[in-house]
């Protein structure tokens, strides 16, 4: 046989087998992919938080949620105009993201990753929500006209950053979060937990002491006789209620006929048929 003829013949002999051998792999893959069930993992409840103003939505994780709560809460007590906490979430999100990490550049602590050198407090303090956010906007008050200043001008006036323009980039998200948070735009916070927030006695004497301490106003003052210029107090210590749920214990917030459970049957806020009594909060 012609040599040519020997090489055509040898690479079709060569091709068959491949052929062969893979429609084998294919039928044995099928075989073993049909002969099992397949794992069903269960989906774990999401834990999360969401702020919604008309069609603009953010997600942020719970801790993220319960420290913004908190910084918008520490303006109350001060009554400060809503864009003081526009300042002060510029601030954070650009130095910790809404977590209160114990560590940053050389001593720098906290949400706002302020330093016990430069006289911002004892380590202990700065790792404190409520002591940090009243020592920056103690600071930020101290600058003449800071509410007309571009933002990231008066944020980096009371930090002395590295790079005060960074704070720029958060404005928008800051000024979304500041309505929400102030409770001007009533219940735009809402949280998903674990399944076992609410399975366990609530604390609810410690949540309202708390509640004091960081609106300056206890909860059952309400409603007041003057509404502070940060934002509707009844709907920001709602939210910071809920937001605090799992250290708490608690099961549900109930501001006027809006109801939040910690149901996982539930999401969001509710209209309910038995509301609290006006102008109050109903923690349970």
């Amino acid at each position: 046989m012609p040599r040519k003829l020997r090489r055509v013949s040898a690479f079709f002999k060569i091709l068959t087998v491949l052929t062969v051998v893979c429609g084998l792999l294919v039928v044995g893959g099928y075989f073993v992919v049909s002969s099992f069930e397949p794992i069903e993992v269960p989906e774990e409840p999401q834990e999360e938080c969401r702020v919604d103003i008309d069609a603009d939505r953010r997600t942020l994780d719970p801790e993220q949620a319960a420290n913004a709560a908190t910084i918008n809460g520490v303006a109350f007590s001060r009554d400060l105009p809503e864009q003081s906490v526009v300042i002060a979430y510029a601030t954070v999100w650009q130095e910790s993201k809404f977590f209160n990490i114990d560590y940053g550049d050389r001593d720098s602590l906290g949400l706002f990753q302020q330093r016990p050198s430069q006289e911002w407090g004892e380590p202990d303090e700065l790792m404190d929500p409520v002591y940090t956010s009243d020592a920056f906007y103690e600071k930020l008050e101290e600058i003449p006209g800071y509410e007309d200043k571009p933002v990231y001008e008066a944020a980096q006036e009371v930090q002395r950053s590295a790079d005060g323009f960074a704070y720029d980039q958060h404005e928008d998200v800051s000024q979304l979060m500041a309505e929400a948070f102030g409770g001007t735009q009533e219940n735009a916070v809402s949280c998903r937990f674990e399944e076992d927030v609410g399975e366990r006695e609530p604390d609810i004497a410690a949540a309202e002491e708390e509640m004091r301490r960081v609106f300056g106003v206890d909860p059952a003052a309400l409603p007041v006789s003057e509404e502070p210029q940060t934002g509707d107090l009844g709907w920001a210590m709602a939210q910071w209620a809920m937001t605090h749920a799992p250290e708490y214990g608690l099961n549900s917030v109930t501001y006027g006929d809006q109801r939040w459970s910690a149901s996982q049957e539930q999401e969001g806020w509710s209209s309910v048929d038995d509301p609290a009594p006006e102008g109050r909060i109903a923690l349970g």
